[in-house]
């Protein structure tokens, strides 16, 4: 009969003793105390609407309070910070935009690492970015502009450095060989500073353009995304327009710290599912120009496997920095 050796049964001991705190966690969670969701950014944004709408049906779901937990600075890195240094389990989580894959490649440090610091949750909702101009510019396709753009010299407005929309927008650059000068503003003022002239081409998602395309004030000529936008069907995406498999979505995801027990990460995921996949959730997505497609934690963590070196490349490429 085969006999154990002490540090083998040390060793069971331990694991058993492991197992079973991990399983207790699960079990009682979240009973204990109210679920901390930490927004990365400031009130009023689009990853802080996402968070309270989802924190409120949340709350609703597991009959737990869950409090937004506003920690914007550094382009998201506070909240960032303040998340990966929690406890994990389960009582701390993160929602982000595609900036948590995007910082770490423009700031000199930006204090996380989005492969190692934090387990992805979910992906809880995506937008193209669109390409537009003021209705005075004579183009009418992304083609046309690039044509423009090699005639006279142009401008951009964008929602900021590093940015989904600046980075989208200087891709295009790299590979069409042209040069627009960039003019970061906030996200309000960007598409402000197109509406009154100040810049003729403007690159932001288009969640916020949406209301002014609708009203005549801007003209979109291109959409980021691989399929055409279901709020902008007669918007041809980049693709369609000589740029094969070019890709970029503005997202937003919600993570939890490193060494969560796997038991929450999966509870959370199943109710944020069902959470977003509300009638009156899909609803306001619509009015907001969102999407959300159902994922499971090994997909959006696929997901933000193949994010990070892709978001490393276009901030190289465009030359971003912030120290």
């Amino acid at each position: 009969m085969h006999r154990s050796t002490p540090i083998a049964v040390s060793k069971l001991l331990g694991l058993a003793l492991l197992m079973g705190v991990s399983a207790v966690s699960a079990q009682e969670w979240p009973k204990q105390k109210p679920i901390s969701f930490v927004v990365a950014f400031g009130a009023g944004s689009i990853t802080d609407t996402l968070a309270r709408m989802v924190g409120q049906k949340l709350s609703e779901s597991l009959g737990q309070a869950v409090v937004v937990d506003n920690r914007p600075g550094a382009g998201g890195n506070i909240g960032t910070q303040r998340v990966r240094n929690a406890a994990p389990d389960g009582y701390t989580i993160l929602m982000h935009s595609v900036a948590y894959t995007v910082n770490p490649a423009l700031f000199a440090n930006a204090g996380y690492d989005p492969l190692k610091d934090f387990v992805p949750l979910i992906l809880a909702a995506s937008t193209p970015n669109a390409f537009s101009v003021h209705p005075s510019v004579p183009a009418k396709n992304l083609q046309e502009l690039i044509k423009l753009a090699r005639q006279y010299p142009l401008a951009y407005a964008s929602p900021g450095i590093g940015t989904s929309p600046h980075l989208s927008m200087e891709r295009i650059k790299t590979i069409a060989k042209i040069d627009i000068t960039h003019v970061p503003y906030q996200p309000a003022q960007a598409v402000t500073a197109l509406i009154s002239g100040q810049t003729p081409v403007l690159s932001i998602s288009t969640a916020i353009q949406l209301p002014h395309i609708k009203a005549g004030k801007i003209r979109p000529l291109a959409v980021t995304s691989a399929q055409r936008s279901p709020f902008l069907p007669d918007v041809p995406t980049v693709a369609e327009q000589g740029f094969k498999g070019y890709e970029e979505l503005n997202w937003f995801g919600i993570f939890a710290p490193a060494a969560v027990p796997a038991a929450i990460a999966g509870r959370l995921n199943a109710e944020m599912n069902q959470v977003l996949e509300l009638p009156d959730i899909r609803d306001k997505f619509g009015q907001l120009g969102l999407d959300f497609r159902r994922n499971s934690l090994a997909e959006f963590a696929a997901f933000i496997k193949n994010e990070v070196p892709k978001q490393a490349k276009a901030v190289k490429d465009s030359g971003a920095k912030v120290e």
